[in-house]
């Protein structure tokens, strides 16, 4: 049923138990496991120093996420490809799951207030409205 899977984490506690349920999935269906971690650039760069700068904090930030993934994914015996990108989370992974093709999206769940939710929204709720997937909510 599922192919290719997404996992997309902000590095979190709660992203933990999303990449656990995404490696089971993974190594349920024999698919191909994916991880995206999305740097949010508050600012535009004003050269091309400050990107390279930009990336390489972004890469600092992501860097034990990763390495963590990684480690729990070869434990459990699935190959995992991550891929640290800069730009606004919900649009660079909602691109990513259209660009690769995926099936499935695993997402942790943010956990906000009620009223933070009804006024600004939330990133899983945005994905699951605009990913072209099915996705997973993991609590």
């Amino acid at each position: 049923m599922f192919k290719k899977i997404l996992y997309a984490s902000d590095g979190s506690d709660r992203a933990l138990k999303a990449l656990s349920a995404a490696v089971d999935v993974t190594r349920a269906y024999g698919a191909l496991l994916y991880m995206i971690c999305v740097e949010e650039m508050p600012r535009f760069p004003a050269t091309i120093d400050e990107l390279v700068e930009d990336k390489a904090e972004a890469d600092h930030v992501f860097g034990p996420a990763v390495k963590r993934a990684r480690a729990l994914a070869r434990e459990r015996g699935v190959s995992l490809t991550a891929h640290v990108v800069a730009g606004h989370p919900v649009q660079r992974i909602v691109k990513f799951v259209e660009d690769e093709g995926c099936d499935l999206l695993v997402i942790g769940f943010m956990g906000h207030s009620a009223l933070y939710e009804r006024v600004i929204g939330g990133t899983a709720d945005r994905l699951v409205r605009l990913a072209p997937c099915a996705v997973m909510v993991v609590k």
